[in-house]
């Protein structure tokens, strides 16, 4: 069944959302400072919020807040003082999980959309309905489904019940992400945002009568990490989830950063618009895609659980780092005599070749011609985090080109 898909992209600060919102995003969700499961991402104070929303609707796109913890007894009052401030600010939709804090949002925003979170389970059409008679407008698949049981969902539930779906992003190696190895190993509790990712630590096996005899767990002879699961991508399978009958195309990220951001929205969005346009001519530029989906970082790639249950492939053995083939340096801003306002995240050098990616696909490379300082102080390099510097490459350029460099 054909649906035109959303394009649903994260965002962990104000500029990133902008990141979202200019490289194609149809709708970006984002996590207030309380009660959605990343509290380590950078996460919008109110203020920030309220500005995200604002400039998102004023590109039409829509933006959907987290507030999917599994709440104890303590968080109840909390919720409803949240909900209650979100009145004003406007988001879109809620994503939640738990009953009570779904309770509280449809007493606190009655016209709000709400959107049951992966969290809840979401395995089977049965609890699709059941959450479509409470109201909730959408509903996020566990990530334990297949295409064709996400088909068999569709042609079960209401039309005006919408799916929402993971296609790329990383894989926790938890059923939809209801981990107890945090809390248990770190007392930090994934559930309430705070997971400390213990699934990608390096284990070893310890007998009872030999304390401090640490024996590693052995796949072949490079050790193993025994939870470490590859990456989801789904670029290669646009046809298969769009007829599938999925409402939203979801990537998962909130603690990514903005050049991760720009370059899986920028080219799902094109594999998507050409696919609509013609089906030959994404078939032919799949392995762009490909190219240009792993220029941001990565732990290798697997399709999931969409084709069938996950077997030894799926999994990485050797290492828990990411594959990372180029350098974010920092999004372009505001143009000064010629030279253009960037916030510098990793250090250049005046005569290296960058590539600068802009919205609409194209990269194009370009040498630094000169940095200078806010106060006009020429450098010859920009090492300083986050320093505010103007640059010169030679070629106009746009408000929201990002600047990477290849590895």
């Amino acid at each position: 069944m054909y649906r035109r898909p959303e394009l649903l992209i994260p965002a962990s600060s104000l500029e990133v959302l902008k990141v979202a919102v200019i490289y194609g995003a149809d709708a970006v969700y984002i996590g207030g400072e309380a009660f959605g499961l990343r509290a380590k991402a950078k996460n919008f104070s109110m203020e920030d919020m309220k500005e995200g929303i604002e400039f998102a609707h004023s590109h039409d796109v829509k933006v959907y807040v987290t507030a999917n913890i599994l709440a104890h007894n303590r968080d109840l009052e909390g919720v409803r003082k949240y909900f209650t401030e979100l009145k004003d600010i406007k988001p879109d939709a809620l994503i939640i999980s738990d009953p009570a804090v779904f309770t509280i949002a449809k007493e606190i925003l009655p016209d709000m959309e709400i959107h049951i979170s992966t969290q809840a389970n979401n395995t089977n059409y049965g609890t699709y309905n059941f959450w479509h008679k409470l109201g909730a407008k959408r509903v996020v698949t566990a990530r334990e489904l297949s295409l064709e049981e996400i088909k068999e969902i569709r042609n079960n539930i209401p039309d005006d019940l919408e799916i929402e779906t993971f296609i790329h992003g990383a894989m926790c190696i938890s059923y939809s992400g209801r981990c107890l190895l945090s809390s248990f190993m770190a007392g930090r509790d994934a559930n309430q945002g705070a997971c400390t990712h213990p699934c990608r630590w390096k284990y070893a096996v310890v007998e009872e009568s030999r304390p401090g005899e640490y024996m590693p767990v052995y796949e072949n002879e490079r050790g193993t990490y025994i939870f470490n699961s590859k990456d989801l991508c789904m670029i290669e399978y646009i046809p298969e989830l769009m007829e599938s009958g999925i409402d939203s195309f979801k990537i998962e990220g909130r603690m990514k950063t903005a050049l991760y951001v720009a370059t899986v929205t920028r080219t799902y969005r094109m594999a998507i618009d050409d696919y609509k346009k013609s089906p030959e001519y994404y078939r032919e530029r799949i392995p762009f895609y490909k190219s240009e989906i792993a220029k941001c970082t990565y732990r290798q790639y697997t399709t999931g659980f969409f084709f069938g249950k996950p077997d030894e492939n799926t999994q990485i053995y050797d290492s828990n780092t990411y594959i990372k083939e180029y350098t974010y340096l920092g999004i372009v801003g505001e143009e000064r005599n010629g030279r253009y306002r960037i916030e510098q995240r990793n250090k250049f050098s005046v005569g290296e070749v960058v590539e600068v990616m802009k919205p609409g696909g194209e990269n194009i490379t370009a040498a630094v011609k000169s940095i200078e300082a806010e106060d006009g102080t020429v450098q010859e390099s920009a090492p300083h985090p986050k320093q505010v510097i103007y640059i010169d490459l030679g070629i106009k350029l746009d408000k929201y080109d990002i600047l990477r460099r290849k590895e």
